[in-house]
């Protein structure tokens, strides 16, 4: 797969930044239609050739390593007038010119290859990490997000340097890359950045929670966006923390990823879930739905020797993974997808190497294999390998981003290997969130770290797997199992065992009559000061309008382009339904259309509080201070309620046509036979009813389907 990969970006797009798959041809920037902050990532600087070096040994390719080396010193220049993200380009150049200069000189030690290599990879190392520099030349310390690499950030010619904000993870992951230049070169400068940017975002840390937000001002300190979480916008932050402390042994670091840690399990973590919530009020949840990137975090919890959560999270994410093929780039509490892209992210593969490493367990090898089986089977083109644009129809995007290459092979290489069987030893190396290697001998090479240990030294130390869980996979599995069938997919209907013989089971299906039973409708109000607290039971009409059909909503019903109906929602309340764009867009247009107000209603059928997470509808990133109508959320109204009602049928009976009504058959053959759902099903509801708690019932529209043996 590596080599389907690799060889692909050598012979159709090198010395480009990046493979275009489906094109079989190089990405240059500037001759490729603009993809926004995406193309912040290239350079012009054969950024996949860099990003892929230390992989190359890795997977004991050295003939090719030594040869894309040499590629590298003869064709790559860093001075190119060209714009780019400074996160991106420490993480994936710099450290992958680290990681190559770190195996290039462990290969030269030995004798056996590099005897020619006298350190040119660090020295352009160097050579970027000055050009990084001065995105670091603000009041308060934080990076500016971008640099010119010809012309730095305020340079009239830099076409950048008038940005206000960055990211937390973009400020606060440069630490392992800039402190190894640093150790490695003697010039202390690099590390000493990258230590006032942490120190800045530790002391703007919410002191009640211990908690950051997402996005920071880089002059003042002043928070932007407020929801904390451990995925996109701060996910690498706190992997700097624990890992920088691996690395350069300075018990600050550790001390404040615990702190942090803390408070991320007892706001952010519920388990198997991993929520977004403000850092301010904690116990408010700004969002239902995670994003990807934070299945990395599973991975981390094992390095922090914290399994049991790390198992949970994990399982979770490969129920996901079983449910929609790939992780989609985000997904709903409910294991729907919310963002279908996947750029075949490693983070997941990440957890799955690091969980097996700590328990043993080849449940984690079997994990692997699917995710191997899914690229061949869904991302394998004929040039390399390409994104999914969507998860739900197969559809590809023409990218192959670097990180492929430089993580997912390394960790899936890895997961499958026998430490023997590799050219080093991995323990002497610490991962970058690029996967790249650096030597935990680094952290020897400085004076003894400032700060006393002011806890045990076992808080100091990583755990002993071997100690804890010697030789006992059945560890994992009894934590796995009660999130095994999570999101519905493989869940084992009933078992039959040998010996039992055909046997068949009808379920009668009558429709209830509304004179039967009053289903009640819930009206809850979510808006700010009620955050869903309030819940009104409503009485159904059989006349009047039903607000739920399209024609008496806006048009689109959706709000989401242009609202052809603007003069008759002038003045009134705005009915509008759920998806397809942010609830800020649609407000936005709502109220230019002359809305007072607006109710949105959801778009899937049959939602409804009992199983569905409260949740406070936010912003996309952009302003929202000029919305000012008052906007609420509505479940969807339930469809109509079936009774199922099941019995034992004798043998013939059907055929007989004795059954009454319409029937579901559940036929059960002789021999040995596991039956499995064959795609996510709703199991069922709860009814809310007037003098009752919750009435079990069924709602929807769900047809009989037939449950299929396996085998």
């Amino acid at each position: 797969m590596f080599d389907h990969a690799y060889g692909s970006y050598m012979k159709y797009a090198y010395p480009a930044d990046e493979l275009m798959p489906l094109s079989c041809r190089g990405r240059v920037r500037g001759l490729e239609p603009n993809r926004g902050d995406i193309d912040d990532s290239l350079g012009k600087f054969s950024l996949t050739l860099i990003d892929t070096l230390d992989t190359l040994v890795v997977l004991n390719k050295l003939d090719e390593f030594e040869d894309a080396v040499r590629r590298t010193l003869r064709d790559v220049r860093l001075d190119n007038d060209v714009v780019v993200s400074v996160f991106e380009t420490n993480i994936r150049v710099l450290g992958g010119l680290l990681g190559a200069h770190t195996m290039a000189d462990m290969l030269r030690q030995r004798g056996e290859r590099m005897q020619w290599y006298r350190d040119e990879l660090l020295h352009m190392a160097k050579e970027l990490g000055n050009r990084l520099l001065p995105a670091f030349n603000t009041t308060s310390g934080l990076p500016y997000p971008r640099v010119n690499l010809r012309y730095g950030v305020l340079n009239p010619l830099s076409r950048t340097g008038t940005e206000s904000d960055t990211c937390t993870a973009c400020a606060g992951t440069m630490i392992l890359e800039f402190a190894a230049l640093s150790r490695l070169s003697g010039e202390a400068v690099f590390e000493e950045n990258a230590r006032k940017a942490l120190d800045v975002l530790w002391e703007k840390r919410q002191r009640g929670s211990d908690l950051v937000g997402t996005v920071i001002n880089i002059h003042n300190g002043d928070w932007v966006r407020r929801d904390s979480g451990v995925g996109a916008g701060i996910d690498s932050y706190y992997e700097y923390l624990m890992k920088a402390y691996v690395l350069l042994g300075d018990n600050v670091y550790l001390e404040r990823f615990n702190t942090h840690y803390r408070a991320i399990m007892k706001y952010i973590s519920q388990p198997p879930l991993l929520l977004n919530v403000h850092m301010h009020n904690p116990t408010v949840s700004v969002r239902s739905w995670m994003d990807s990137l934070l299945a990395f975090f599973p991975g981390l919890q094992v390095l922090r020797g914290d399994l049991k959560p790390a198992i949970e999270t994990h399982e979770m994410l490969y129920q996901v993974t079983k449910q929609h093929k790939f992780l989609p780039e985000a997904f709903t509490t409910e294991f729907r997808v919310h963002w279908g892209q996947h750029p075949l992210r490693p983070e997941f593969a990440e957890s799955t190497y690091y969980l097996y490493k700590a328990t043993g367990d080849p449940y984690y090898l079997r994990v692997g294999q699917s995710i191997v089986e899914k690229l061949n089977t869904h991302a394998r083109v004929p040039c390399g390998f390409a994104a999914v644009q969507d998860v739900r129809t197969g559809a590809h995007e023409d990218r192959m981003d670097s990180f492929f290459l430089a993580e997912m092979f390394k960790y899936l290489y890895l997961l499958f290997s026998e430490k023997n069987q590799l050219h080093f030893d991995i323990d002497d190396y610490i991962f970058t969130t690029e996967a790249h290697l650096l030597p935990v001998s680094l952290s020897t090479s400085q004076p003894p770290c400032r700060g006393n240990n002011t806890e045990d030294l076992f808080t100091y130390s990583c755990p002993s797997t071997q100690t804890l869980f010697p030789n006992n996979p059945s560890f994992a599995k009894t934590i796995r199992d009660s999130y095994k069938y999570l999101t519905g997919v493989g869940r084992a209907f009933h078992e039959v065992h040998k010996g039992v013989y055909r046997v068949k089971l009808v379920a009668e299906v009558t429709q209830t009559t509304e004179e039967e039973e009053v289903e009640p409708l819930l009206v809850q109000l979510i808006s700010p000061p009620f955050l869903g607290r309030t819940v009104l039971t409503a009485g159904p009409a059989k006349f009047g309008m039903d607000l739920t059909k399209q024609e008496h909503g806006t048009s689109p019903y959706t709000a989401c382009g242009p609202i052809e109906n603007a003069e008759d929602l002038s003045g009134h309340i705005a009915l509008a339904l759920r998806g397809d764009c942010m609830f800020a867009a649609k407000a936005h247009r709502l109220q230019e259309a002359g809305a007072i107000g607006v109710i949105f209603i959801d778009h899937r059928e049959g939602s409804n509080s009992a199983e569905t997470p409260l949740f406070q509808m936010v912003g996309d990133g952009g302003s929202t201070a000029d919305i000012t109508i008052p906007l609420v959320f509505l479940f969807n109204k339930p469809l109509g309620k079936m009774n199922i009602k099941f019995r034992l049928a004798e043998e013939g009976e059907l055929e007989d046509g004795e059954a009454r009504g319409p029937t579901l058959q559940f036929v059960l053959e002789k021999g040995e036979v596991v039956l499995e759902e064959e795609e996510y099903k709703q199991q069922g509801d709860s009814c809310l009813t007037p003098g009752d708690d919750h009435m079990p019932c069924f709602y929807g529209q769900t047809a009989a389907s037939a449950w299929a043996p396996q085998h």
